[in-house]
Formats: C-alpha cells, structure tokens, sequence
C-alpha cells in the first residue's frame, strides 16, 4: 500500500482537506497523512467547509511533520510554497509535488465571504486530489 503525506505550514486547512480527498478518491489504495512545519490545530472552518462534501475531519488532528520522521512515505505533497521552501529534508526516494494552493484562513470579510473562499479551495484541492489518485495510484 502506498503511503501519501501532505505538507502545509501549519496542518490546519489546505492539508487537512487534501487529506480528506485523498482518502476519499484512493479508498483503500493508500495511506495518507498530512503535517505541517508548525501545528495550528484544525481549522473549525475546514472541517465544516469538508462536511458540506460529505468529509468529516472532525476526528483530525494537527500533526508536526517530525511525527512522521520514522515512516517512508511514497509521495510527499506539499501544498503551499511556504511548506516546500522550508520542508525538512526527508532521507526517502518519496516522489514529490507540489501545488500553491491559496490560503483560506486568511480570507477577510463577512462569515459568508469566507467561506466562500474556503469552497473555492476546497473544489480546488478536490480536482488535484482526485487527478492525483488517478494518475499515481
């Protein structure tokens, strides 16, 4: 079974609902685990943007990627640039990517602003997620 982690900076939101996704779209055809370089604990707006799809992250937690230290992952995935310029190095032959997915937990505005910014990346991480078990797993 392959063994997928998702890189952020702070494992709250971006990397928290691609996880989501690619447990969703890969089934039992991996293991997927999401860090970040720092913890911020999981955005309570991610787990409610992930319900409305049907995804419960609500069991999720906020992992430092040094938790993983151990494990050899088959494909590291960092989700903004700031986790792949300052992701630690991983003596692995894990294929990586990478995607700069915008950051909701910094949109402004109304409740209702918000979380429209937060559906936007949710359907962008989706697609990446979906085309990445499709074309990797």
């Amino acid at each position: 079974m392959k063994k997928i982690l998702i890189l952020c900076t702070g494992n709250s939101c971006r990397s928290q609902i691609a996880e989501g996704y690619l447990r969703y779209f890969a089934q039992n055809k991996a293991e997927v685990y999401s860090a970040g370089i720092e913890t911020h604990g999981v955005n309570p707006r991610a787990i409610a943007v992930m319900s409305e799809d049907g995804i419960d992250l609500s069991g999720h937690t906020s992992n430092h990627v040094d938790e993983y230290a151990d494990i050899e992952f088959d494909f590291v995935i960092t989700v903004c640039d700031n986790a792949k310029e300052n992701c630690p190095f991983f003596p692995s032959n894990a294929q990586k990517f990478h995607h700069n997915f915008p950051d909701p937990a910094k949109a402004t505005g109304t409740e209702s602003d918000i979380m429209e910014v937060f559906r936007n990346v949710r359907g962008q991480i989706k697609e990446y997620s979906r085309r990445f078990v499709e074309e990797n797993l």
